[in-house]
């Protein structure tokens, strides 16, 4: 069965920079989406479009196909008061934020300086070349429940 819409799909994954670093892994089979439903980065979904379980891709995805480049408005200094915590505040922690469209954004404090806090909204790959060596391991018609729920299920299950 040949990867399309609708379709569950299990890769293992390596995610490297241009330097060779590993970013993020996926093995054993862990990682299911389902295909079509926007639950990978657009350019990966592509590159794995028409490929069936034991087919292996290598794809270097640019920015604009995968977290997007680096917005420098999405980064600034706030006050330490702004934060319901604000005595735990540390560089690398994260926190959900509601856009003024009402959007759920990530942000992590990127430095701490006082009672100035400097915060980024940016996805931490935003702006990377990535690199993905895939296995595909499976490819499964989805079930109504995960169609309808726009993700893959444990096991297909709800």
């Amino acid at each position: 069965m040949q990867i399309a819409d609708q379709k569950v799909v299990t890769i293992d994954y390596t995610l490297t920079d241009d330097n060779g670093n590993i970013l993020d892994r996926s093995e054993g089979g862990r990682f299911a989406y389902l295909h079509g439903a926007h639950n990978i980065i657009p350019g990966l979904e592509k590159a794995l479009a028409g490929k069936a379980a034991g087919d292996e891709v290598e794809v270097r995805i640019q920015p604009e196909e995968g977290y997007g480049p680096r917005d420098e408005t999405l980064r600034q200094v706030v006050s330490r008061e702004m934060f319901d915590t604000p005595d735990e505040i540390e560089v690398g922690r994260q926190f959900h934020a509601q856009t003024p469209e009402g959007d759920t954004l990530i942000i992590t404090v990127v430095g701490v300086e006082g009672d100035e806090v400097t915060i980024d909204g940016n996805h931490p790959l935003a702006g990377m070349t990535l690199n993905f060596d895939v296995k595909v391991v499976d490819v499964r018609e989805a079930t109504a429940e995960e169609i309808a729920h726009g993700h893959a299920h444990a096991g297909g299950a709800e």
